[in-house]
């Protein structure tokens, strides 16, 4: 069976979703429940110009006050910590337009590299305050983990990308990171491992009894 988390590069939530995601599903393993993971892009920012803007006027705008942003980011940073993640926010100055990102994860999808390529960028974002939007930091991820870099020149997977985005939308999707069985929505949000765990062990039993697994 498959699952897919439809989220974006960008969102810290997302990051932990993905860390609790893997526990959960190395816990399931040793249960003999094997999935495969895939990815589908969701921008937080579909209007986000090319380039991006300073991380700390977006976060003013988005949230009105500098206190706000800091209070928001110390929240999330705690709860990284939970997940194994230290987040740096402070070495973030750009919020990027996250459309090449999500490129770069549908092709890594053709070489079997999304969960890594995925886990890449988050970490160059959140940890490292990379610009996960300029090409050279693409570059790098793409050949670090088997992508054929020539690709990131043309336009190959943009219609595609931008495709599943809107269809997320339209099938409902707001929230982020959301998870999917076999194309069944199920929930969104960070939820920890033993709640993963217990959700997805359910929900593959019931789709077993159907027949759909």
């Amino acid at each position: 069976m498959k699952i897919e988390v439809v989220s974006d590069v960008i969102c810290p939530w997302c990051f932990i979703g993905k860390r609790n995601l893997d526990v959960a599903l190395a816990e399931l393993a040793r249960e003999g429940l094997v999935f495969e993971l895939g990815f589908r892009p969701f921008q937080l920012n579909p209007d986000m110009p090319r380039g991006g803007v300073p991380r700390a006027e977006y976060r003013l705008a988005k949230f009105g006050s500098a206190e706000k942003s800091a209070e928001l980011d110390a929240r999330v940073t705690s709860a990284g910590k939970a997940a194994g993640i230290d987040f740096h926010f402070d070495r973030i100055t750009r919020t990027p337009n996250t459309l090449a990102a999500h490129r770069l994860i549908r092709l890594a999808a053709d070489v079997g590299a999304q969960p890594a390529v995925k886990e890449a960028l988050m970490r160059a974002y959140f940890l490292e305050g990379r610009d996960i939007e300029a090409p050279d930091v693409l570059a790098d991820i793409a050949a670090a983990h088997g992508v054929d870099v020539a690709l990131l020149a043309g336009d190959t997977g943009f219609a595609e990308v931008i495709e599943q985005d809107n269809a997320a939308r339209q099938a409902g999707i707001s929230g982020v990171p959301s998870f999917l069985m076999q194309n069944y929505f199920l929930f969104s949000g960070a939820m920890p491992p033993d709640a993963l765990v217990e959700n997805f062990r359910k929900v593959h039993g019931i789709l077993q009894a159907r027949g759909e697994g």
